[in-house]
């Protein structure tokens, strides 16, 4: 007996150094083919030595995936990540932690080393800043929400004359996202906001409802009640007096609610970042086919692809209902005398099943009135490599549409992506690996056109 004691607390001290060794970040590149992917598991241990584990994806702007961890003596370690039907098995070595990450049937060989993906930001502002900044709080009481932000105060402001400084309002793309819209590290708000406060402009960004220190309810929210946030926001920067014109700089979808601003007389004047010019489902299946080309797939699977996919959306917009998602999606295919792959099928029914409120808005969803009736100055810019926003047809759609105005300005930018960052190919997977967040031009013709127009 007193043996058996003996190898148990043998075993358990082997155990609990393992757990010492693997207590951190660990970080290795998943070789998939064509494309390489980081991978990050943060392993923490509490007083009992007992471990837990998350999975960061960086490349993909994912973190903090639930996974399970098993370590048995030698420090082989067994992690599953049920969420995305993965799991790695191998062992610490050395400082290293080798063995093979599968998933849906595949194995790749994985190599492991303590400590995070550390990627270069260098237009990310430091403190101390040379202006004042302050945390503010307001609500769109219509719809229950409370939002939280930042208030940037420009360089010298107290030297200014007070209601004569301009302000803008800054707005995010789609997706819940932080006051900074942060993605893979960049923070393009934030350095809009510091580039503007050293050109004498004011900015307010806040966090979407649901995301950061803001709340209500982002699950059924769509574009419009965003937009409502918004206007809260011009009000909130309004009623403190200390500003002189309001406007509104929009990303992407944010461009959009700049536009619906706009067009309710709400601003003074807007800057549209790769907003949208066209309908929301053409924007969608334009993504959708510049994803597929860039892939590889063949001119007939593309238009394959398309035709099912706009008779998927067809569906969505006519609000019809179905107990089987799967045989709409079938229906919908026999009818346009096509065939597709059974994944391209079910993942079209999933589009269906979703029933996501702020999908279902989009689709349906057209700028063009908005656009057509923002009196207000506009400036709307483009990157032509964006492959999210296709300049081409967006940019050219808000150019006829716009209201005449000798102070407009309206310009696609040579070689910038959705990010408005200098790029090779304008594909997402390219964002991450970008140290730029974006173009100095870019910003730069922003501070100047808002000081134009104040």
């Amino acid at each position: 007996m007193k043996t058996i004691f003996t190898l148990i607390v043998a075993l358990l001290a082997t155990l609990s150094a393992a757990a010492q060794k693997l207590d951190g970040s660990w970080t290795g590149k998943l070789n998939v083919g064509q494309a390489t992917l980081n991978i990050v598991f943060n392993i923490e241990k509490d007083k009992d030595n007992k471990l837990s584990c998350t999975m960061d994806s960086p490349d993909q702007n994912v973190k903090g995936i639930p996974a399970e961890i098993a370590v048995s003596e030698g420090a082989k370690v067994k992690i599953s990540i049920p969420a995305i039907m993965a799991a790695f098995e191998g062992e610490e070595k050395d400082g290293m932690l080798k063995g093979t990450f599968s998933q849906s049937g595949m194995s790749f060989p994985l190599e492991m080393k303590q400590g995070k993906v550390e990627r270069n930001r260098p237009q990310t502002p430091k403190e101390p800043y040379p202006y004042k900044t302050e945390e503010v709080t307001f609500s769109n009481t219509e719809d229950n929400a409370t939002l939280s932000g930042t208030l940037t105060y420009p360089t010298g402001y107290e030297k200014m004359k007070k209601g004569t400084v301009p302000v803008v309002v800054m707005v995010t793309g789609s997706g819940l996202q932080d006051r900074n819209e942060e993605i893979f590290e960049h923070k393009p708000f934030l350095v809009i906001a510091d580039f503007l406060a050293r050109n004498g402009i004011a900015s307010l960004r806040y966090d979407d409802r649901g995301m950061g220190k803001s709340k209500g309810d982002a699950a059924n929210a769509t574009t419009e009640n965003f937009m409502k946030d918004a206007l809260a926001a011009i009000e909130y920067v309004r009623g403190t007096k200390n500003f002189g014109k309001t406007g509104v700089l929009g990303h992407s979808e944010g461009g959009c609610i700049a536009f619906m601003a706009a067009a309710e007389g709400k601003a003074d004047f807007i800057v549209s970042m790769a907003g949208t010019g066209v309908r929301g489902d053409s924007i969608l299946m334009e993504q959708n086919l510049v994803l597929l080309k860039m892939s590889g797939y063949t001119d007939k699977m593309c238009s394959d692809y398309a035709k099912a996919l706009r008779g998927v959306y067809d569906f969505i917009i006519s609000k019809k209902t179905t107990g089987d998602a799967k045989a709409t999606v079938d229906e919908i295919v026999g009818k346009a005398g096509i065939s597709l792959p059974e994944p391209a099928k079910d993942n079209m029914a999933k589009i269906i099943e979703m029933n996501n409120p702020w999908l279902n808005y989009f689709i349906a969803f057209d700028p063009r009135p908005s656009i057509a009736k923002a009196k207000c100055p506009v400036m709307a810019v483009n990157g032509n490599s964006d492959t999210q926003v296709i300049a081409s047809t967006n940019i050219g759609s808000i150019e006829k549409l716009l209201p005449k105005n000798k102070k407009n300005m309206v310009k696609t930018y040579n070689g910038l992506n959705h990010l408005f960052q200098h790029c090779t190919t304008g594909s997402v997977n390219e964002y991450a690996n970008i140290e730029e967040t974006i173009s100095p031009e870019v910003l730069n013709d922003i501070a100047t056109w808002i000081n134009s127009v104040k």
